[in-house]
């Protein structure tokens, strides 16, 4: 029964290569996981937010790996375990058996976890228009922040499949002030972050200010420096950080989570176009030029 399920859904999607293939079953994973969480009643405590959650609630046009979560309000007792078994209880009744690792530190704030399955590849009726390796495993990260900057605003949405799930979701004002905290603190380049920042700057998103302060007051390098986080404070800063990146890097990247027809914009990317982006951001933010 799954197969013919995940055969249906890989044909809705038309994947137009190898990559998306792995990247569409990836996803339909990440949906099990995710109803199954919110049965397990997670999102009484935590809040759906990053990459993934754009892409599955908010329809971004790029896949993602992870699936990240924070608390509504800060908890170091929290422990993934409980959860995780209710998860690999509830997909093996839909077929899919999953093995979990909790990653977590009780020194860390961000407790880590991941799930691996290999059910599709022992499908024989799974119908992929692409060959792969079958021995590959596909593999979920979960991350939550138990001791997140506060202010957070959150909302509820809803997914349909496999079956109808309600999820605890960051709003996109909160979840754009927690990216423009990640481009302007990440001590490396990731690609799809600034994706996300052309995706937010064009949908006219206005970042939650009160929490990127929090965010940027609690970690990062203006952290406890006393630092006025203002939006022309930001608007500067985060001009002076697009100077500095690599956009070969940034480019390769995000290349493999994007559909094939999207990826010829990233020749578009250079820190004119950003600096473009940063100027639209600070016209719809209210800051003078």
């Amino acid at each position: 029964m799954l197969d013919k399920v995940l055969s249906a859904k890989l044909r809705e999607m038309a994947p137009a290569n190898a990559v998306e293939q792995d990247n569409v079953l990836q996803e339909l994973l990440q949906l099990y996981v995710l109803a199954s969480l919110s049965r397990a009643g997670l999102f009484t405590e935590a809040i759906f937010h990053g990459g993934t959650c754009l892409r599955i609630v908010n329809g971004l046009n790029r896949f993602s790996e992870d699936l990240d979560f924070l608390l509504k309000e800060p908890d170091p007792a929290f422990r993934w375990q409980p959860y995780l078994e209710a998860v690999c209880a509830d997909c093996a009744g839909d077929g899919i058996e999953l093995e979990y690792q909790d990653k977590s530190s009780p020194h860390t704030a961000v407790r880590k976890a991941f799930l691996k399955t290999d059910s599709l590849s022992r499908m024989p009726a799974l119908s992929l228009p692409f060959e792969r390796h079958a021995t590959r495993k596909f593999r979920i990260k979960l991350e939550l922040d138990s001791n997140p900057p506060s202010g957070s605003a959150f909302t509820t949405s809803y997914i349909s499949f496999p079956v109808t799930a309600a999820l605890t979701t960051q709003t996109l004002e909160s979840s754009f002030a927690l990216k423009l905290h990640a481009l302007l603190c990440r001590p490396y380049t990731k690609g799809r972050d600034w994706y996300d920042f052309v995706w937010y700057v064009a949908r006219k998103t206005r970042p939650d200010l009160a929490l990127l302060a929090n965010a940027l007051e609690q970690s990062g390098p203006w952290s406890g420096k006393g630092t006025s986080f203002t939006w022309p404070w930001v608007n500067a800063t985060l001009r002076s950080v697009i100077g500095t990146i690599d956009w070969a890097l940034a480019r390769r990247d995000v290349q493999r989570f994007l559909p094939l027809r999207e990826q010829d914009s990233l020749n578009l990317w250079s820190s004119d176009f950003f600096l473009h982006y940063a100027e639209m951001m600070a016209e719809n933010v209210g800051v003078e030029p």
